[in-house]
């Protein structure tokens, strides 16, 4: 039983927990057990919650008592450990952040556990959770649960992993050019940045460029992160960029497939080239809509395959990021790791550079404007390539030699416009790593993105797969 239940989604536990054909301490056992036989190879968790086992006994006698639970009742989580979680270790992936216990949950956290969910641990981030590879100084390397010598990713690659690996049914992490959608991709789950705003960034660090930054849900199903969505979404009175109440939603909702008009790009799609492989997977996802009745063609859209969207973001957050950098890391240097290192050892951005960039945002958000005008959502890569081996190292993709950094191309774009976008399974490399694809929407159409993904996993080739390990 304990490997049907740690493969099994969070709406499937809440419902077998809810009919009392599961208990919450069963539930919680088999996860524990799952980390402790296969963490010290993947090492994505990093701190474990005490008092997990006692709620899931409290949870169990909720049930028993006949009291109202939550839609989440008993369902473990694990959250990004750059997300505050009250009483519960937040290093942020630092050793100038070791032994750091918050007051107070991050504003989502406390709304997942206001939904009956039990924090079971926390995962490892890179440094200041500023980077595509999840390593640190503190609690070290992530490896990919489908190969471990592959990355998972990052910045929420200890997060993707640990679900990848069934030590989490669902999770909390964070974006702001790839770190929630990309690690998703690499280890084959499914992550949802919502349209910027939904999600309160209070309890999240680095807060700055907060206009970038995302948080979101991260999960096996596609029903897993649009419950959690429905759970975290909202203002809270904290984040002064949290905005619009949940039910002001301009997506199609439950319009019927035959009514949603999916254009599709693989290549040329964006700046940079994309591995052959992740153009057929996407392909392949196109034409799985259009049999699952949807209105689906192949599209262009110039401004994209023109703009380095990653030249454009590090012009813009490196000089808001790079001043919080300072102060916390005085005194501190010889702790630093690599890519906060970078940051500080960057000059400003000339001002010229910086107006080009804010002006590089505004064309492509009228770009997009003009697009969904005539489609509902957008499908695409997640990452131009699947996961790469640890190092950051150039690559040669389709025989051109590109940065690592390439990774971020078909993500930067709708981090830097804030639509929501998500990133879940549908292929496999030739070596047998997951291969992603990425469906966007309009902003605050955020149920047309899950609503394309949801018809999607339907029909997945791949769906139900798990590592290995």
């Amino acid at each position: 039983m304990t490997d049907n239940i740690i493969q099994m989604d969070a709406s499937r536990i809440a419902e077998l927990v809810a009919d009392r054909e599961l208990s919450p301490v069963e539930v919680m056992k088999a996860h524990l057990d799952r980390i402790a036989e296969v963490n010290p190879k993947v090492n994505a968790i990093v701190t474990m919650a005490d008092g997990a086992l006692d709620a899931a006994k409290k949870a169990e006698a909720a049930v028993k008592s006949d009291a109202r639970l939550g839609p989440l009742h008993g369902v473990p989580f694990t959250v990004k450990d750059g997300i505050d979680t009250a009483g519960v270790l937040t290093q942020r992936g630092s050793p100038i952040f070791k032994g750091r216990v918050p007051d107070t949950d991050a504003t989502v956290v406390a709304r997942l556990k206001a939904a009956g969910a039990i924090l079971i641990a926390k995962t490892n981030p890179p440094e200041f959770s500023y980077s595509i590879e999840t390593d640190n100084f503190l609690t070290g390397r992530t490896n990919n649960p489908w190969n471990l010598d592959y990355t998972p990713g990052g910045s929420s690659g200890g997060e993707s992993a640990a679900i990848a690996a069934g030590m989490s049914p669902l999770g909390v992490g964070s974006d702001l050019s790839i770190s929630l959608r990309g690690p998703a991709a690499h280890t084959g789950i499914v992550g949802f940045k919502a349209t910027h705003g939904r999600m309160p960034m209070t309890g999240h660090w680095p807060r700055v460029p907060r206009r970038f930054w995302h948080i979101g849900p991260m999960a096996r199903s596609v029903r897993d992160v649009a419950l959690a969505y429905s759970l975290m979404a909202g203002p809270d009175g904290a984040d002064g960029f949290s905005i619009s109440p949940l039910g002001f939603d301009t997506g199609v909702g439950t319009t019927s497939p035959h009514q949603v008009r999916v254009g599709w790009l693989a290549s040329p799609g964006f700046f940079g080239p994309t591995d052959p492989e992740v153009i057929a997977t996407v392909k392949a996802a196109a034409h799985a809509l259009n049999n699952a009745g949807c209105q689906v063609e192949e599209v262009r859209l110039p401004v994209l395959e023109q703009t380095d969207a990653n030249t454009v973001l590090w012009q813009l957050q490196q000089m808001e990021t790079r001043p919080e950098f300072e102060k916390v890391t005085a005194g501190h240097e010889a702790q630093i790791f690599r890519h906060a290192k970078l940051i500080l050892e960057t000059p400003d951005t000339p001002i010229g550079d910086f107006v080009a960039a804010e002006q590089a945002v505004e064309r492509l958000r009228d770009s997009f404007v003009e697009y969904f005008q005539r489609y509902d959502a957008l499908l695409c890569p997640v990452t131009p390539f699947p996961a790469t081996k640890h190092g950051l190292a150039d690559l040669v993709i389709d025989g051109e030699t590109v940065s690592p950094f390439h990774v971020m191309s078909a993500t930067s774009p709708f981090s830097l416009t804030g639509m929501p976008a998500l990133s879940m399974r549908f292929g496999t490399s030739h070596d047998g790593l997951p291969i992603g694809v990425q469906i966007a929407s309009a902003w605050l159409a955020d149920s047309t993105a899950l609503k394309v993904a949801s018809l999607l996993e339907e029909v997945s080739p791949v769906r139900n797969l798990h590592p290995a390990i």
